[in-house]
């Protein structure tokens, strides 16, 4: 993450967004969601059953993006061994009613699950590092109003917009100051609503660039490391996320890490082995990916999204070992 040599690419998957846990894991570990969205011992359990079955080289809590919109108010179903959790119902109707909104209780409901977990890992973490994870500010507050309304109002309702991000911010910094303080040794973002697609090169600057970098510049009092997770195509904004002051920036699979390792030359590149060839490919297409993405220039290997729950042990698995075989 600082940029420096190492003898083989590491091999993670932080968590959130980006979650590692799939059926195949869940029966061998005996720890099934969604049991685990809401107990700190069987969410670290999961997270240390993904270490131990040598999947990646981390762990890594929670396993979905719903914590911070439903502690802002947002109703969210807990679903199930297959999917996800995902917001039911939002807060409110528009950024200018974000006054309505509670802040960021770490002290209860699934915040505190996480933080539980996070330190009963990290008390038997060894060298293992701990990721913590937050939502990114955009997706944070497209969960808790109807996101359409929302990015119709980023053009409509500028200067209150601002404000609903500013909100929004400072309760995910509340949120991933906790983490650290709990023994995180990484903080990654996941923002996959705030793309240049969806945005354009001038909002994903104005809103995307600068929400994040308040995020992350309000978790650098203490050392430690930063993953900023960003959807889609990156040609057209490929000068804006050079802005993004994380250590680390990681891609989904459309955007070819050649690509990006020219157009981000001294940055630390993560990313990105398809998941679909995870979920129903073999283990020696993984392995052909995996060396891909080394080859393309990529510093951390990963998968490129969260992983299908019905993605096979033996391709997830077949990623680190490939790694390892090539050191």
């Amino acid at each position: 993450m600082k940029g420096k040599l190492v003898d083989r690419p590491p091999c993670i998957c932080p968590g959130g967004m980006m979650n590692m846990v799939t059926a195949e894991l869940m029966d061998a570990a005996g720890i099934y969601m969604p049991e685990a969205h809401t107990d700190a011992e069987k969410m670290a359990g999961l997270a240390r059953a993904v270490y131990e079955s040598g999947c990646f080289e981390n762990y890594g809590v929670p396993f979905c993006m719903t914590i911070e919109a439903e502690e802002l108010g947002a109703r969210v179903e807990m679903g199930s061994r297959v999917y996800e959790p995902h917001v039911s119902g939002y807060a409110i109707e528009s950024v200018e009613e974000f006054g309505k909104l509670p802040r960021m209780d770490t002290g209860r409901g699934r915040a505190k699950v996480v933080l539980d977990a996070i330190r009963i890992l990290k008390e038997k973490a060894d060298s293992v590092p701990v990721i913590g994870n937050l939502t990114g500010p955009i997706s944070t507050a497209s969960s808790v109003m109807e996101p359409v309304i929302f990015y119709k109002e980023l053009r409509k309702k500028n200067r209150q917009a601002h404000a609903y991000m500013e909100f929004i911010t400072n309760q995910l910094i509340t949120f991933g100051r906790a983490q650290m303080e709990a023994g995180a040794d990484v903080i990654a973002i996941s923002d996959p609503s705030g793309t240049g697609e969806i945005l354009g090169p001038g909002y994903f600057k104005e809103f995307a660039v600068t929400y994040l970098n308040r995020l992350l510049d309000g978790l650098q009092t203490e050392k430690m490391g930063t993953i900023v997770h960003i959807c889609g195509q990156m040609s057209p904004v490929y000068k804006e996320v050079q802005e993004v002051r994380s250590n680390v920036l990681s891609f989904d699979s459309v955007v070819p890490m050649k690509e990006a390792k020219a157009n981000l030359k001294d940055r630390v590149l993560m990313g990105n082995v398809s998941t679909y060839a995870l979920e129903f490919g073999e283990p020696e297409k993984v392995r052909t990916l995996a060396r891909g993405c080394v080859k393309s220039g990529s510093d951390i290997i990963s998968p490129a999204c969260g992983l299908g729950m019905k993605s096979p042990l033996a391709n997830v698995q077949a990623i680190l070992k490939c790694l390892k075989e090539d050191a």
